[in-house]
């Protein structure tokens, strides 16, 4: 358990944001994964709200519960030895606390690498657990992201699930414990009273997909195109898909990575396990051949993994002037700023050449001037 200072919960109150109204939303779009026409459902949620529930997924129950009941053991157990896992350096356990600028939240969490046994020696039924699940769940979102390809009409088959099913994936695991925040008023705006604080900030995921998979216990919420935030409802026996950043890019926009967070309240913990499924770190994330159009580039491709610069307000121009204008923008400059402003640093780290660079290097500095 985390325990909290009267002082902390004090704190907290000056964490609450004051948001658009958010109302439960029971119109989640549901994709049965055995029903032969889930890639098309698939692709219109991914395009209109950039998440979705599944059913049918083919992960044992049995697998499910077992992870559940005993990341709860672990969770319930003295910090000292819950610390025994290691630091969050990045893999290992946390407890921070996220607040308006998505530092620091109500949670406390476990964070793992997919590409070998976790290190949790100490606790080796909860490792069984850990392993038996994420591999249902591989494969279980690698099915997804085959029916993903099949629905954009996108060759090969397994264009997308070969980045997760990598050696060098860069994929991640986390189960997170919100537990129950005392004594804090009700987060201003979403109109539920229950007391609700921000226990995860929003956010996008970087990754291609994200699957998760909670407790009967509320508090996700993901933000609709016009800025409102919906509360999802709890379901423990299905999973739900976000879009993320890189997929967002390599199907050059058309997907849209979804902004959620989640909200943690006074009466019930909650208890969620995600599977990040990530590319390569080397793998340079750009749109798909076949989905890029002759008027619009969505993205262009970085040599830097871990920064995704995108821009889907990119409008229809000459093609002498697709010079990958989306670099333009602010986080683009924060790109360049990276770099220094070096111009040949620049140029090579994103493997452009000066004719392609011109308009985006003068863009810059006058910016920067």
């Amino acid at each position: 358990m985390v325990v909290v200072s009267k002082p902390a919960i004090e704190q907290f109150s000056s964490y609450l944001k004051n948001n658009k109204p958010t109302t439960l939303f029971t119109q989640i779009p549901l994709v049965d994964l055995s029903k032969p026409d889930s890639k098309h459902q698939i692709i219109k949620a991914c395009e209109e709200f950039g998440f979705f529930k599944v059913i049918n997924h083919g992960v044992p129950m049995e697998s499910i519960s077992m992870l559940e009941s005993e990341a709860t053991k672990f969770f319930s157990l003295p910090l000292c030895e819950k610390q025994k896992t290691g630091q969050p350096q990045p893999y290992g356990y946390g407890h921070k606390r996220i607040g308006i600028h998505g530092d620091v939240g109500w949670v406390e969490y476990l964070l793992l690498t997919t590409n070998q046994d976790p290190s949790l020696h100490s606790f080796q039924t909860f490792r069984v657990a850990l392993n038996n699940y994420m591999k249902s769940v591989k494969k279980m979102a690698c099915e997804i992201l085959e029916m993903m390809a099949d629905g954009l009409k996108i060759q090969p088959r397994n264009v997308l699930s070969k980045l997760l099913m990598d050696e060098e994936s860069d994929s991640v695991f986390r189960v997170n414990h919100y537990p129950p925040c005392p004594n804090v008023q009700p987060l201003s705006g979403n109109g539920n009273g229950n007391g609700d604080v921000i226990g995860f900030g929003e956010h996008t995921d970087p990754q291609i997909i994200s699957v998760l998979r909670s407790n009967n216990t509320s508090g996700l919420q993901i933000s609709l195109r016009e800025g409102s935030w919906i509360s999802v409802p709890p379901d423990q026996t299905s999973f739900f898909i976000n879009v993320g950043d890189s997929l967002q890019v390599m199907t050059n926009g058309r997907f849209k990575s979804v902004k959620h967070r989640v909200v943690t309240n006074s009466v019930k913990s909650r208890l969620s396990m995600i599977y990040f499924c990530g590319p390569p770190l080397s793998e340079k994330i750009a749109p798909l051949p076949s989905l890029m159009r002759e008027n619009r580039i969505f993205l262009r491709r970085l040599s830097s993994p871990d920064v995704i610069v995108a821009d889907d307000e990119v409008k229809k121009k000459p093609v002498d002037r697709l010079v990958e204008e989306d670099l333009t923008g602010v986080k683009g400059q924060l790109l360049w700023r990276r770099n220094g402003g070096n111009c040949k640093l620049f140029l090579e780290r994103n493997d452009l050449i000066m004719e392609q660079a011109k308009l985006i290097l003068e863009s810059y500095k006058s910016q920067d001037a």
